[in-house]
């Protein structure tokens, strides 16, 4: 047991300026659930070093452990899947599009506050969107990325002994009408925006990735970024 205690402390001081990008390339919902779950555990034995999820989901909605039900309109698409999930938050929307990224990282090698993690997740997409000349900013008060009374990112995640699953919902060319089923984040007052909807023309997923993970792994003070497809 001691020489297992050594082997996992080793890997953990080894992995901790790494990130390990992985682009899933199977949409299901179920399937990158699992993903998350078995990378958290493994994180947690410091199996793996800290690990960044890219997926765009097929048509889901997600529930966090403090949603509404009642947020859910009876206008929605019925044939859409609805899934409780254990992030914070209300209901949102996942769909082609949009691009999600699932951040399993253990905060004892970053900052112990959730609060940090939260704002950083925020930063590092405020600072994509500029890129794009998009004027993002926080909105006092409420979690996610905004432009002026738009929500274009919504974040809700679980930390489990510091280590955190789901994360960011970036809206980028997805159809806004599935929305129109659901009260996104319990938010009456705003609506909901995208990449697509504020500059009038699609925009390269895969170059909104780069720049996030570049933003990412400068606010995240990482040093290297291995890449991988699964």
């Amino acid at each position: 047991m001691h020489i297992m205690r050594q082997y996992i402390f080793k890997n953990l001081k080894n992995n901790n300026k790494k990130l390990h990008l992985i682009n899933l390339t199977k949409f299901d919902y179920n399937y990158a659930w699992d993903k998350q779950k078995k990378a958290v555990e493994n994180r947690k034995l410091g199996l793996i070093p800290d690990t960044l999820f890219f997926v765009e989901h097929e048509p889901v909605y997600t529930l966090g452990k403090n949603s509404n039900q009642n947020h859910l309109l009876e206008s929605r698409d019925f044939n859409i899947p609805i899934y409780k999930i254990e992030r914070g938050g209300d209901v949102t929307f996942h769909g082609p599009g949009q691009l999600v990224g699932y951040p399993i990282l253990d905060l004892h090698y970053h900052r112990l506050s959730i609060s940090w993690f939260m704002r950083t997740l925020e930063i590092v997409l405020i600072e994509t969107l500029k890129k794009f000349n998009i004027k993002a900013h926080r909105r006092s008060g409420f979690t996610g990325v905004w432009v002026n009374d738009y929500k274009i990112a919504a974040l809700g995640v679980k930390l489990s002994k510091w280590v955190s699953m789901h994360g960011f919902a970036l809206n980028i060319n997805n159809n806004l009408k599935f929305y129109d089923g659901i009260i996104p984040c319990g938010l009456f007052q705003y609506d909901v925006t995208s990449m697509k909807s504020l500059l009038q023309k699609e925009v390269d997923i895969n170059k909104v990735k780069k720049i996030i993970t570049k933003n990412f792994v400068k606010n995240f003070s990482f040093d290297r970024v291995k890449l991988s497809n699964e």
